[in-house]
C-alpha cells in the first residue's frame, strides 16, 4: 500500500472518529437537555402540589374583629386572599376531586403571558392555568374560560383528557372553583373535542369566543352547541342567567386540536 493510501486511510479514520465524537456530544448535550427540564418539571410539579396542599389549611393569626369579619369564608377563600397578596393577577383556584388538577388560575392583560410563567411571575414551559384575559370574575361574566397545557407529568391540565372516556366523568362530575368572593362546586355538562379554526372557515363552533353573552340567544347557542358536541350525554343542560366554566387544553389528534369540559354552577 503507497504512502498516500496509508495517509488517506488514516485521514478517513479521523474524520470518522471526529463524527463519532460530535454525535456523542450532541446525544450527551440532549440527554442533558431532557434531564434538566425533567427536574425543572418535577420541581415545579413538587411546589404547586405544597402550594395546593396549603390550601386546605389556615393559620389563624387573625384578630376577632378580623376573625367575625372572615366567618363567611372559607379556608380556600381565605388562602386564596393571600395568594392575591402575593401576585394580584392570582384571581381563583380550581380543583376537580380526584385528579391532578388543583391549581391557581392567574389573569393577565393578554392571553400569551401565562403560557409560559408560573404563578410567581417567572419563566416556566409549563405554564399557568389562566383565565382569559376578558373574563370579569366580579360582573360576572356569563362564561368563566380558562386554559393550560398538558404535560406528561400529569401537571396542568393534563387529567382533563381523562374525560374522554365517560367512565372517567361518572366518577368524577364536578369541578370545584374558588374566587376571593365565593367557594362553589360546578357540574360538568359537556366533555368536547374542537380546534382552532380558520377565519374563513363558516358554522363552526367557536367556543372560544364565548365569554359574555349579550343576549339569551347567544347563551342558549353555546349550552347547546357544547351539547351537541359532547362525546356523551352528561344529563346536565343549563338555562340563561346560570353560570358557566369552561375548561380548555390541547388535543393532539388533529392541527390545533383542543379538549374542552364545559360546567355551570351547582344549584
Amino acid at each position: 500500500m503507497s504512502e498516500k493510501e496509508v495517509e488517506k486511510k488514516q485521514t478517513k479514520k479521523v474524520i470518522k472518529y471526529i463524527i463519532i465524537i460530535i454525535l456523542s456530544l450532541v446525544v450527551m448535550s440532549g440527554l442533558i437537555y431532557i434531564s434538566i427540564n425533567l427536574y425543572i418539571s418535577y420541581k415545579e410539579k413538587k411546589e404547586y402540589d405544597a402550594l395546593a396542599e396549603a390550601m386546605q389549611n389556615v393559620e389563624n393569626t387573625e384578630s376577632q374583629d378580623e376573625e367575625e369579619e372572615k366567618q363567611e369564608k372559607t379556608e380556600k377563600m381565605i388562602n386564596l386572599e393571600e395568594l392575591h397578596n402575593e401576585n394580584e393577577d392570582i384571581v381563583a383556584w380550581v380543583e376537580i376531586p380526584g385528579t391532578n388538577v388543583n391549581y391557581p388560575i392567574l389573569q393577565g392583560d393578554d392571553n400569551s403571558y401565562y403560557i409560559n410563567h408560573n404563578y410567581k411571575k417567572k419563566y416556566s414551559a409549563s405554564g399557568s392555568i389562566f383565565l382569559d384575559k376578558d373574563v370579569d370574575l366580579q360582573l360576572p361574566s356569563s362564561n368563566f374560560l380558562m386554559y393550560g397545557h398538558r404535560n406528561k407529568n400529569g401537571a396542568m391540565f393534563e387529567d382533563l383528557y381523562k374525560y374522554k372516556d365517560e367512565s372517567f366523568y361518572k366518577e368524577h362530575k364536578t369541578i370545584n372553583f374558588t374566587t376571593l368572593s365565593e367557594d362553589v362546586e360546578y357540574d360538568i355538562m359537556a366533555v368536547f373535542k374542537s380546534r382552532v379554526y380558520y377565519v374563513n372557515e363558516k358554522n363552526v363552533f367557536r367556543y372560544y369566543f364565548f365569554v359574555n353573552a349579550e343576549t339569551k340567544e347567544e347563551y342558549d347557542d353555546y349550552v347547546s352547541n357544547a351539547k351537541k358536541a359532547s362525546l356523551y350525554d352528561t344529563g346536565i343542560s343549563a338555562e340563561y342567567g346560570e353560570q358557566l366554566i369552561t375548561l380548555s387544553t390541547c388535543e393532539y389528534s388533529q392541527t390545533d386540536g383542543r379538549f374542552v369540559v364545559v360546567a355551570k354552577k351547582s344549584v
